[in-house]
């Protein structure tokens, strides 16, 4: 990206950091932008929310190109990570604490690469109830959190591919290739109970975005150093 047009709009593949936000990174760009740039307003915001517990791409958006935010979210999605068997979490990750544990010595490596033919081609899948879906004009997980029950309904996904790259007990590696909306935390989970066990997700990174790869993708700190101005432009002045 040289000599970028930040209002006029740009395209800022972020290799987001492990318990940052989506939004911390948009706040943390639109701030540079405004006092390195002297940029006093401009819109900035994330083509699909990473979980905080999740690194990898995430599609940033500046000025006019924030209204291809939408067709950046449809396009497909690639993640790899690792699932913890034996043991459910409420949040299907480790935002919060195992609550239920289940045997795995019945679990046999053929079982394993079985079961993800059972997640391939279009399945339905319930989101998380900690997830930052509206349920009644209030996020889900604001519900979970005040131990409140709420009815997730379950919705239709692509899973393209599926993918178990090494097996090391209780942790299984997967790849995964999938539509728009999905959860892999719900996969993680579901993926548990098809082995007549539990699981949770123990690690997450996205790493392909359409054709938008992670690895041409810069941490928050290198795409500040990558376009800071000698000198900075100072505080905007109102």
């Amino acid at each position: 990206m040289r000599n970028p047009d930040f209002p006029a709009g740009e395209v800022i593949l972020i290799n987001k950091d492990l318990r940052w936000t989506s939004f911390d990174v948009v706040n943390s760009i639109r701030v540079f932008l405004k006092y390195e740039h002297g940029i006093k307003k401009i819109k900035v915001g994330h083509a699909g929310t990473l979980d905080p517990l999740a690194t990898g791409l995430v599609i940033i958006c500046t000025g006019k190109k924030t209204k291809e935010i939408d067709s950046f979210q449809a396009q497909e999605k690639e993640y790899t990570g690792s699932f913890y068997l034996g043991k459910t979490t409420p949040s299907f990750d480790l935002e919060t604490l195992p609550d239920q544990e289940f045997p795995v010595e019945h679990i046999t490596l053929e079982s394993i690469h079985a079961t993800t033919l059972q997640f391939t081609g279009i399945i339905n899948q319930e989101p998380p109830v900690y997830s930052a879906l509206k349920i009644d004009g209030k996020k889900a997980y604001e519900y979970a959190r005040e131990k409140k029950a709420v009815i997730m309904k379950s919705r239709q996904v692509e899973i393209f591919d599926f993918e178990i790259s090494r097996i090391a007990m209780p942790e299984v590696f997967f790849r995964v290739r999938c539509s728009k909306g999905t959860y892999i935390r719900s996969l993680a989970n579901d993926f548990g109970r098809a082995l007549n066990s539990g699981a949770y997700l123990s690690s997450l990174c996205r790493t392909r975005i359409g054709e938008y790869e992670n690895e041409s993708a810069l941490s928050v700190d290198e795409f500040k150093d990558a376009y800071r101005k000698e000198g900075g432009a100072g505080e905007v002045l109102p």
